[in-house]
């Protein structure tokens, strides 16, 4: 079942290097924990997380069968609570909101009239059940039309938690969810996955770089990554070809001695994480990130969160045929892509 990996009661805010462990805290821990607007905004300065903004009517069947199927399902519910503050924003509400700095009421005199932040938020375009997914101090607004089952709010749910957004657009990351979670298919080229001490040993007979995919088993987008992107045939290929390719878990349980320092099992900030991936990742942990080390074991880049074909595929070349030491990246990025055209 995905819930086993996909939905945690517990997690980990991993974004930064500051761990904290999330406890669930509703006191019915299997339904979501909706707050007001007002509620939403003094939490989120305490403690910053994504807004999830349910925008139903009274009168909406869908929105009340959403709140039966989708949001009653517990591990739905526990991930939502642990991850996001939960807003229901009835649209034809008559209370004033303030909301990120902005004052909002009700001008129509109808029944039904739309609250002018519903207005706002669906751009004019006012139907129910709508669904607003808010991250990056309210720069990233995703909004999704129409009645969403569990199967549909997953990856809307992964890409604002997890930061994709910051890379791919949300319809290519979508598919890529399906196919790591539901598509039973196999790539038709898998790259050669080795252990950072297996890379190692092999890099001081063979000289190649090596690139390390940092992630954990609680992050989603790493397993989409990996899949999709590390495992595109093209990208696949070139990979084998011109670096060892290294996956590596948090969890990672062995000794390592990287540039002539040993990294020994242990705990990084009260978690089980291996103290090599705070230095492959110059002491900002994120999942997933990118690591390009040297022939001679230096570190030459470090790239967080997920990447997409676009991005991994230039920065592969770039450091593979050592691009990087004659060329700026933008420069390079920019002759990548008119070279493509």
């Amino acid at each position: 079942m995905l819930y086993k990996t996909l939905f945690f009661l517990i997690v980990f805010n991993f974004l930064n290097t500051n761990f904290q462990l999330i406890a669930q805290n509703s006191e019915k821990p299997n339904e979501v924990k909706w707050v007001s607007f007002k509620e939403a905004q003094e939490l989120n300065k305490k403690q910053a997380k994504p807004f999830l903004i349910d925008i139903y009517t009274d009168w909406c069947g869908w929105c009340k069968h959403m709140d039966k199927t989708t949001y009653s399902n517990p591990g739905l519910a526990n991930y939502i609570n642990t991850y996001f503050y939960a807003v229901k924003f009835d649209a034809e509400t008559k209370d004033t909101i303030v909301y990120n700095g902005e004052k909002y009421w009700n001008t129509g005199t109808e029944k039904k009239s739309p609250h002018q932040l519903a207005i706002k938020l669906l751009s004019g375009k006012l139907s129910y059940p709508s669904t607003i997914f808010v991250n990056n101090n309210f720069q990233f607004n995703l909004l999704s039309q129409g009645y969403l089952d569990v199967k549909k709010i997953e990856p809307l749910l992964i890409y604002t938690v997890e930061n994709v957004f910051r890379s791919t657009p949300y319809d290519s990351f979508s598919a890529k969810f399906e196919k790591t979670f539901y598509d039973t298919t196999k790539n038709e080229f898998e790259p050669k996955w080795l252990s950072i001490n297996e890379a190692l040993s092999k890099q001081k007979t063979e000289p190649k770089k090596i690139i390390v995919f940092t992630n954990a088993n609680f992050c989603n987008s790493c397993r989409v990554m990996k899949k999709t992107v590390l495992g595109d045939s093209t990208i696949s290929k070139y990979l084998d070809k011109n670096y060892y390719l290294v996956d590596l878990n948090a969890e990672y349980i062995d000794d390592v001695t990287f540039n002539e320092q040993t990294y020994k099992v242990g705990q990084v900030a009260n978690f089980p994480f291996h103290p090599l991936t705070l230095a492959l990742t110059r002491n900002n942990l994120v999942f997933p990130s990118i690591s390009i080390i040297g022939e001679k074991q230096e570190l030459l880049d470090v790239i967080p969160f997920y990447l997409n074909e676009e991005i991994t595929f230039p920065v592969l070349q770039f450091y593979g045929e050592n691009h990087f030491k004659s060329t700026k990246w933008d420069d390079f990025l920019k002759s990548f892509r008119t070279t493509k055209k």
